[in-house]
């Protein structure tokens, strides 16, 4: 019994140890200046309950100890004090006085979105993001913007029933945001669905997208780097499969990046205009199912019915290819609409799951998704 004690406390210390070992004891002071302000916010206010907590403490110990009744100590017995009663009340008034001056100065510098050099836009889905990069003459950003979605990495979603776990594990993705270090960024939050929370702890943002509203914060990077963060409001059954990766790069390299996706962007509309080959299709579709599709239906087709029902079988892929893209582009009961995806990849996804799971549905081109629109 004694040896299963010792073996039963030596796991228990090991696991701490490893629970423990990611984690810091304090705030992360962040790379940027609204972060760096609330850890000093954080730490002031902190040294300022310290110094109470060891003069109220400090005085209860000394008085226990100097006062006990083993020395022979009486209890004074009085009834009220002017002066006392004045103290008690005047002292918290100025440690509250104190405490609230640096607070009303970082409160206000967080709602201070003005003068910002660029916007990005983030729509939070179940269970993705959804970036807008808003014109930008400086950078080069075009009229119509940039817009790309960031789901969890496929190496992740691989790993989720796996015995070992990648680097970065649930805490990658398959396409970063991509921001310009020493820039005033405005950040834009919204959701298409249900409440979700954009946070990066070391640029000290952290604000909730509410379906039908926009809250805004601001940042300006001041490090080169890749950054993580994770949604922070429980928003559904994959919650905590929607990390949020950032690089910060130069701004030289920012203006190369933007040059890059704006011939993505021509190279997918072009793409959307011709017609696919059934294999083309297939093997576009399952990357686009597995990364939007394969959380609920599962990724060999079989669903969690009666929630998620299976691909196996379904009417719905075995029927006409119209309502299919209708059920897609706009969603119903707990599956959420899929029109923020380009012509090409709705096609695609449409085209395996009609095709694919031992199903006899007829190929969707995205001349067929755009018509569905």
């Amino acid at each position: 019994m004694k040896m299963m004690k010792t073996l039963i406390g030596a796991i228990f210390a090991i696991a701490s140890t490893f629970a423990l070992s990611e984690y810091t004891l304090n705030m992360t002071e962040g790379v940027t200046s609204v972060s760096q302000n609330i850890y000093g916010l954080h730490m002031t206010i902190f040294w300022i309950v310290t110094a109470i907590g060891i003069v109220v403490f400090g005085a209860m110990a000394y008085s226990i100890y100097h006062h006990r009744q083993s020395k022979g100590a009486k209890a004074a017995h009085f009834h009220e004090s002017t002066t006392v009663e004045l103290l008690w009340t005047a002292i918290p008034i100025v440690i509250l006085i104190v405490m609230a001056i640096p607070a009303t100065k970082v409160l206000i510098d967080l709602e201070n979105t003005d003068n910002a050099e660029m916007t990005l836009k983030i729509t939070g889905h179940q269970w993705k993001w959804q970036y807008d990069y808003i014109e930008n003459d400086t950078f080069g950003v075009p009229k119509e913007g940039i817009t790309m979605m960031s789901n969890l990495a496929q190496s992740s979603r691989d790993a989720i029933k796996a015995s070992t776990q990648p680097e970065h594990y649930l805490l990658d993705v398959d396409n970063r945001v991509v921001l310009p270090v020493d820039t005033r960024i405005r950040f834009l939050m919204t959701s298409n669905d249900v409440i979700h929370n954009w946070w990066v702890p070391a640029f000290g943002v952290k604000q909730d997208g509410n379906p039908g509203y926009i809250n805004d914060a601001w940042a300006k990077i001041e490090q080169e780097g890749t950054y993580r963060g994770q949604c922070a409001e429980l928003c559904g059954k994959d919650h905590g499969y929607m990390p949020i990766v950032v690089d910060v790069v130069s701004k030289e390299k920012y203006k190369a990046w933007v040059s890059e996706q704006k011939a993505a962007a021509a190279a997918a509309a072009a793409s959307a205009s011709k017609t696919w080959s059934k294999d083309e299709l297939m093997a576009k579709g399952e990357q686009v199912y597995n990364a939007n599709c394969a959380g609920c239906h599962q990724k060999d087709g079989k669903g969690m019915p009666p929630v998620f029902p299976a691909m196996v079988g379904s009417s719905i892929a075995n029927g006409p290819a119209a309502d299919h893209v209708n059920l897609v582009l706009h969603g119903k009961g707990a599956m959420p609409a899929f029109k923020m995806l380009g012509d090409a990849d709705l096609a695609a996804v449409i085209t395996y799951e009609r095709q694919g799971f031992g199903n006899t549905g007829t190929v969707v081109q995205p001349s067929d998704v755009k018509s569905g629109r």
